[in-house]
């Protein structure tokens, strides 16, 4: 989300806090993703557990002198995701900091929030925690704009449907993306994976391309992985096109078996699966750094999609450098990423709100992403 803002000509960013935790059991420090933030916003963030600083010591420690325009405070998504089972059982820990933004904002008293997650806080098992910061939100005086969006609707080469909320004080219009989008829609082929990433150069599994040190994905250390991706047809086949194949038996997993016999694929035929070059990407998830989370495989190589075509296909321009000496890491700053592209846009969307024209076609759109102001059409 900062780097939408930060890339808007309207904003810069005056401070941030994270902290670096890649999972529950692994501890501070872990992701390393305030060294990503770091090199490509230019501000360092003070690495925070904001599910217990003072909001008062945190304004001490970004040495605010004015009240921000904007404050954007996005939760971990990961506890309310309905693609984890235990999600609809057991409330996370951390869905406790979407109430703690009001706290934040009783003291920063910023003109205008925003905030991303998965669709579920809006509509999930634990949307009270919103339910809970909306009240208060109200209580101080703003107007709560929430909604629902599938990001290819707004020119995201990838199939992501995440909850917005934007809340604003009372003085300014209540606004959300789908007013921003009023009119508009998309080509079909800038939502593409042939648009996003058909450009760049062919690389091999294990080996950076020499210009660009990004452009990078792991090596295939199975020989039964390496045989099992080779095998799956290009443009969009899956695991399950091997359910015929006369290697069958040696291919398919134990658990492709057990699918396989009771006709039952579910979500799992994305396992192994390669993107289809025209349409948009599977949701890209925060466990993007192997084959067998989903379908991330490239269309044509044989190989996981490089950390530069994920990036691309999440939204990031294509000068955006990561940072961390650990691939999954780089791969996890992906896939827990806002898209960059949706972002700007909403980036642009608070300058309106702010009290700024309505933006045009071109004033929404992300140097160095794949959408341009061309593919954006009255609908």
């Amino acid at each position: 989300m900062s780097c939408g803002f930060d890339r808007h000509p309207a904003f810069e960013i005056v401070g941030a806090a994270d902290a670096q935790i890649g999972k529950p059991s692994s501890g501070a420090r872990t992701l390393g993703c305030n060294a990503s933030f770091l090199r490509n916003i230019g501000v360092e963030p003070l690495e925070l557990d904001l599910g217990a600083v003072n909001p008062e010591e945190l304004c001490d420690l970004l040495a605010l002198r004015d009240a921000p325009a904007v404050l954007s405070a996005c939760a971990p998504c990961t506890g309310f995701s309905r693609t984890l089972a235990r999600n609809h059982v057991l409330d996370d820990e951390r869905n406790s900091l979407v109430v703690r933004v009001g706290m934040f904002a009783r003291v920063l008293r910023p003109q205008v929030i925003v905030m991303e997650n998965a669709r579920e806080l809006l509509m999930g098992r634990f949307a009270g925690h919103f339910a809970a910061l909306r009240q208060t939100l109200e209580a101080l005086g703003y107007h709560v704009v929430p909604q629902v969006h599938f990001l290819s609707a707004f020119g995201l080469a990838q199939r992501r449907e995440r909850a917005l909320v934007v809340a604003m004080t009372k003085e300014h219009p209540p606004l959300g993306l789908s007013d921003l989008w009023a009119g508009l829609g998309v080509r079909e082929e800038a939502t593409h994976v042939r648009r996003a990433i058909a450009h760049l150069p062919e690389v091999k599994a294990g080996i950076a391309h020499a210009s660009d040190p990004m452009h990078a994905s792991p090596r295939i250390l199975s020989d039964v992985n390496q045989r099992r991706l080779a095998a799956v047809p290009h443009d969009g086949g899956s695991w399950v096109d091997l359910i015929d194949h006369p290697q069958a038996d040696e291919l398919l997993t134990p658990s492709m078996k057990r699918r396989a016999a009771i006709g039952d694929f579910g979500s799992h035929p994305d396992v192994y699966g390669r993107l289809w070059w025209d349409r948009p990407a599977a949701t890209i998830k925060r466990e993007c750094g192997h084959i067998g989370n989903g379908r991330y495989a490239h269309p044509e190589q044989e190989r996981l999609c490089t950390v530069r075509e994920m990036a691309l296909l999440q939204g990031f321009p294509d000068d955006y450098q990561f940072a961390s000496s650990r691939l999954a890491n780089l791969y996890r700053h992906v896939g827990d990423a806002v898209p960059p592209l949706v972002a700007y846009q909403v980036a642009s969307l608070v300058h309106w709100i702010l009290g700024a024209d309505r933006p045009a076609p071109e004033d929404m759109v992300l140097p160095g992403c794949s959408l341009t102001a061309e593919d954006i059409i009255e609908s």
